[in-house]
């Protein structure tokens, strides 16, 4: 798979430009502003006011940055923290352009790249695509403007600055119908907002992580996305939080189904409606799946941390359900027809909804036929053949480890050893992206989604009784204090 390459610049007009382009849509060209710097920046600043998204400027620099949010919403077990470093740039006399950093920083090591502690050269040039930005990375911006104060010098134990054109475009499409006085500017886009809720939050107001690449194409209403993973990581389900968070906040209702077993389906709904607290952690782990002498990475730390991120953004009023469809009593192809009916069901049910369905990777096959049984139809090939817009994905990643259950070491096959394996993958970048082909492969695949470097999950019982979360991830930032202009 190759990299993302690097962007093209292209100067648009204001007007309509940018109409074309979908809220989940990752831009292959620059938006580029028909108005000088001068004239746009005021416009840029009224943006983040008006969207609650407080900043500090550097005053005459064209440069402002976004207070640190915790990823999903607050949660207390992402230990992910973003701020926008944004930066006005000079395309000509008359045009402009911004360029949007996502700064992201953790708690844990997990941004950590090899050879973190080298400064590679004088200038460390993040620049877009026009070098002649000399030599003001977003790092040597992060370094102005957040230098490292009191005894929050720095706590984080990991970062990593990323170019956000998907916000990039968020912000064209608001500033440049005002900067061209149109009267009949777009309206803001709407969060998926849940039919219960009295109110929900604006589109800026909700942390959903680095755009996954690609998403864009297969987040649609009525549509179904299969994505087969390798159970006992912590990034899958990661992965899906995030799209759940990236589809509703463009306006598409989500809905995600899991591989565990029918009977927890109202323990699952009664955890998504509840607070969040020690007693309804309890009430779901309570159920004998959680407990499972031998747990496979379905029922880890990643996934309950995943239903957590997804009650979270539910609290908010957000239009995110859950519906589970496992029938472990089955076997074989039985249980595939019965996985695929429950499904069926659910998509049929309701039409309008975009359709995220986990499960492991042999199960969200869409051809026929298995090394050790020919005859084999998996749950995906069913589905394909029932539904009208199902799209198969495959799990592709670097190499980690990760969670499961094998064959007993010494090689007693009625008994199951459980733990962490290595995983071998091949290193596409860190970015989370979605990828198809022109056709399906062998297995019946439409194509990927990657994950970067897997880290095993273990049982999400081991969290003990107090829930994900209680072990801390305060944010690190939180006494920051800053020395610059701030607008709230």
């Amino acid at each position: 798979m190759m990299r993302l390459a690097t962007v093209l610049a292209c100067v648009f007009m204001v007007t309509g430009c940018a109409a074309h382009r979908g809220e989940l849509d990752y831009p292959d060209r620059e938006a580029v502003y028909d108005r000088p710097l001068a004239e746009m920046w005021p416009e840029v600043r009224g943006f983040f006011t008006r969207n609650e998204l407080s900043f500090r400027e550097d005053k005459g620099s064209m440069v402002l940055e976004t207070e640190w949010r915790q990823e999903f919403g607050g949660s207390r077990i992402s230990g992910f923290f973003h701020r926008y470093m944004v930066v006005g740039r000079r395309e000509t006399p008359t045009s402009s352009k911004l360029q949007i950093f996502r700064i992201t920083k953790s708690v844990n090591k997990t941004l950590s790249p090899p050879g973190n502690q080298i400064d590679w050269g004088v200038n460390r040039n993040m620049g877009g695509p026009n070098q002649e930005d000399k030599g003001q990375s977003v790092e040597d911006f992060e370094d102005r403007l957040a230098f490292p104060r009191g005894e929050n010098g720095f706590f984080a134990e990991s970062g990593q600055g990323q170019r956000d054109m998907v916000m990039e475009w968020r912000v064209f499409r608001e500033v440049a119908p005002l900067l061209a006085k149109e009267e009949n500017a777009p309206q803001p886009v709407r969060v998926a907002k849940a039919p219960d809720a009295k109110e929900a939050p604006s589109q800026f107001a909700v942390e959903c992580g680095l755009p996954i690449i690609g998403l864009g194409k297969q987040a649609k209403p009525g549509a179904v996305l299969l994505l087969g993973e390798m159970h006992g990581t912590q990034e899958v389900p990661r992965f899906v939080a995030q799209a759940s968070c990236q589809a509703t906040v463009a306006g598409i209702p989500v809905t995600v189904g899991l591989e565990l077993p029918l009977e927890n389906q109202g323990r699952v709904d009664a955890f998504l409606e509840s607070q969040g607290g020690e007693e309804d952690w309890l009430k779901l782990m309570e159920a004998p799946f959680w407990r499972s002498p031998y747990p496979d990475g379905r029922g880890s730390a990643a996934m309950a941390n995943m239903l957590e991120h997804l009650r979270q953004l539910r609290a908010q009023g957000l239009d995110v359900d859950v519906f589970v469809f496992d029938h472990p009593k089955a076997n074989g192809q039985q249980r595939e027809d019965a996985m695929a009916g429950t499904v069926a069901f659910q998509v049929e049910s309701s039409p309008r909804r975009f359709h995220m369905v986990l499960s492991g990777n042999i199960h969200a096959r869409t051809k026929q036929g298995l090394p050790w049984d020919k005859k084999h139809r998996p749950m995906g090939l069913l589905l394909k053949q029932r539904l009208d817009s199902v799209v198969s994905l495959d799990m592709a990643y670097d190499t980690g480890t990760t969670w499961i259950c094998s064959v007993d070491s010494k090689g007693v096959r009625d008994r199951l050893d459980c733990g962490v394996r290595e995983a071998k993958g091949k290193d596409n970048g860190e970015r989370y992206f979605v990828h198809t082909w022109d056709s399906t492969n062998a297995e019946g695949y439409h194509g990927v989604f990657y994950v970067g470097a897997v880290n095993a999950s273990a049982p999400a019982i081991r969290l003990g009784e107090q829930g994900p979360g209680k072990e801390g991830s305060k944010s690190p930032f939180a006494r920051e204090e800053g020395k610059l202009a701030s607008s709230h």
